[in-house]
């Protein structure tokens, strides 16, 4: 055989290996608030703080409405302060680090039962990713203070996505960035809006009853109060 016949047929093997191997490959892929963290009041303090500061109104369901959302939709739509993209990004770019300084200020826990599934699924081989509307640093940062930097393989943030949840934009590309098909992937999320974005990516998910009551989740493939009740084998049977 010439030599470049057998590169075509080495570079054919390697594709078909790669293929074989990703649709078989199972992934966990997380939403951050919610799932991992508990940072509803952290955020919320940090909306409310920003309008002080900027001297904006605050409807008083605004951080209901736009729970799960990105900045760039919450600002014009929630809010209506600003349809300008230059501002909603300088509002935007604030807010963040608003929240990392009340972070700073009362510190951050994870919820209940997550570092023990997160455990659980690095034992077992599974992949890790996230995948959240919210802003990069904001997520470095509470890794770094929660240690668990070697849970997730990557991470797919607000920088990295056109259209936030309910869009299936950034499940899709987590599912990606670990080299998961999307029949093979586990969603875990507390928002509507996140259940709505896995279901439109043809991502199963695990509804987490951190915001929501039981039964608003109960379109969700499983519903759980915290994550360790779950096992690796009922999500990914053999």
């Amino acid at each position: 055989m010439r030599f470049r016949d057998r590169s075509r047929l080495d570079n054919r093997t390697n594709l078909a290996i790669n293929t074989f191997l990703m649709s078989n490959q199972r992934g966990a892929i997380f939403d951050w608030d919610g799932v991992i963290i508990n940072s509803g009041a952290h955020h919320e303090e940090s909306w409310e703080r920003l309008g002080k500061e900027v001297n904006k109104p605050m409807p008083a369901d605004h951080f209901k409405r736009g729970f799960g959302m990105k900045n760039e939709f919450i600002f014009p739509n929630i809010l209506g302060w600003t349809t300008d993209p230059a501002e909603i990004r300088t509002l935007s770019l604030r807010k963040e680090a608003i929240y990392r300084e009340v972070v700073q200020e009362i510190g951050i826990k994870a919820l209940p039962g997550v570092e023990t599934w997160l455990k659980t699924l690095q034992d077992t081989g599974i992949p890790c990713v996230i995948g959240s509307s919210t802003h990069r640093e904001n997520i470095t940062t509470a890794l770094k203070i929660l240690g668990f930097e070697s849970y997730f393989s990557d991470y797919v943030t607000a920088e990295d996505v056109s259209h936030g949840k309910p869009d299936p934009e950034v499940f899709l590309k987590a599912a990606a960035r670990i080299g998961v098909e999307p029949k093979n992937g586990v969603v875990f999320e507390d928002a509507l809006v996140g259940i709505a974005a896995a279901q439109a990516a043809g991502i199963r998910v695990v509804g987490v009853t951190t915001t929501e009551p039981r039964e608003k989740l109960a379109h969700a493939n499983w519903v759980v109060d915290r994550l360790d009740e779950l096992k690796v084998a009922e999500l990914w049977p053999s």
